[in-house]
Parts: C-alpha cells; structure tokens; sequence
C-alpha cells in the first residue's frame, strides 16, 4: 500500500488531504465477486497513547472466520471530530499489512461520505488502500434523517444540505438504527445490501464484531467521546 501523503500534525495540515483526497473518491460500483470482507477496528489502552488495530477476514457470504491481525503502535494523533481516520488509519494500515487475504470490501467502523468535508474514515483507507469500502458507524455524526420503520431493512436517507450522504438502516426489528455511508468503489444501495447481509443476526455487522472482540477484551474501549465521530 504506497504512503500517499505524510502523516499530518496539525488540524490544517489534515484538512488540506482531505480537500486533496475527496475527489477521488468513487461512489459507483466497482464490485465484481465478493469472496471475502474484512472489518477493522481500533482500541486504546489506558493511556491513550497505544492504539490497537484489529483487522478480521471473513468468507462471504458465509462469514466464516479465515484470517485476523492484530498491532499496536504509537497513537500519534489527537482525538478531534472529523479527523478520526489520521488517529486511526496509520494502525489499520498496519494491520493489513499483516493480512495474507486481500479483502474485496471493507466495512469499517466510522463513516464514509458523511462527513463534514464528505472524506471520513471509510472514504480515507478505500483511496489509500483502493480496496472497497463502506462506513458502518454506531451513531449519527452529521445529517437528518425521517424516522425509520421498525422492520428488518427498514432504512431513511440521511441528508445533509438537501444532499444524500448516507442512511439510516434497521439491521434488526426493533433495534437501534445504524449508519451507512459510501467509503469507496461502492454506491449507496449496494452499501446497504452488504451491510444487511453481513448483519444476519446482531445490530452490528459480523465484520465489526469480529474486530471489535479483538480490541475490548485486551485494551478496554477507548472514553465515550472518542467514538462520536464513528
């Protein structure tokens, strides 16, 4: 994975990559056979100076697990919204590293296109990776949406400035919404489909929870604030 830009220092340096990036963003399909997804996450020990980056491989559709990896290096960006993925991306990149499968798709645990500068996480590591790449994030960031049916698939658009940056999808009856956002080479309905069938049974897609159990039991999940922005 070639180093497209260095690593930023300051909050001006990050916004200008993004400003740079964003364009080549690709929010059409360029999917062929999905063989194998991936999901990464990202923990912190106590200090918050260590990030732990998990990544997880899983045969698709079946969601079998074939492969994870684990590192952890240097936290060497502060948290501030909209700049998660210069404090997360560096440890995730690692971790692919260490991955012999190539993953097709990436779901990822933040967002994609909804973003305040429309380049979130997802959209940072599909350009830097051009694997492709979905934004699955916990919580809204930015966005309205209308309320979404209770029903399984159930999902809203979110807007923003009269602009579809996401979705608000039910991914199990009667649970708490998720938010699903292009990150890269994938458009919004197929992002959906992918999210739906790789959240068979839980709120959360396999993906996410397979990399997420490598992050919590060791590290303890990062303060509250920390995951806003996912």
């Amino acid at each position: 994975m070639l180093q497209r830009h260095p690593w930023p220092e300051t909050i001006e340096e990050a916004i200008a990559i993004q400003e740079q990036l964003r364009s080549e963003v690709i929010t059409e399909n360029q999917l062929d056979t999905v063989r194998y997804v991936a999901g990464v996450d990202v923990g912190y020990d106590s200090a918050d100076d260590v990030s732990r980056a998990a990544v997880t491989i899983l045969s698709f559709p079946d969601l079998q697990l074939q492969q994870q990896a684990v590192v952890r290096s240097p936290t060497t960006f502060p948290y501030i919204p909209g700049f998660l993925s210069f404090r997360e991306v560096p440890a995730v990149l690692e971790a692919l590293e260490n991955i012999s499968l190539k993953p097709d798709l990436i779901l990822c645990d933040g967002q994609g296109l909804a973003h305040p500068r429309r380049f979130g996480l997802a959209c940072h590591l599909g350009v830097l990776t051009g694997i492709a790449t979905i934004g699955v994030a916990k919580n809204r960031f930015i966005g309205e949406h209308s309320e979404v049916g209770s029903e399984r698939g159930s999902w809203q658009p979110l807007l923003l400035e009269g602009s579809t940056v996401g979705a608000a999808l039910r991914t199990q009856t009667g649970v708490k919404p998720i938010y699903v956002s292009i990150g890269h080479k994938v458009n919004l309905i197929s992002a959906i489909e992918y999210v739906l069938r790789c959240a068979p049974k839980y709120r959360l897609p396999e993906t996410t929870r397979s990399a997420d159990q490598l992050t919590s039991p060791i590290t303890g999940k990062p303060p509250r604030r920390q995951k806003n922005e996912k």
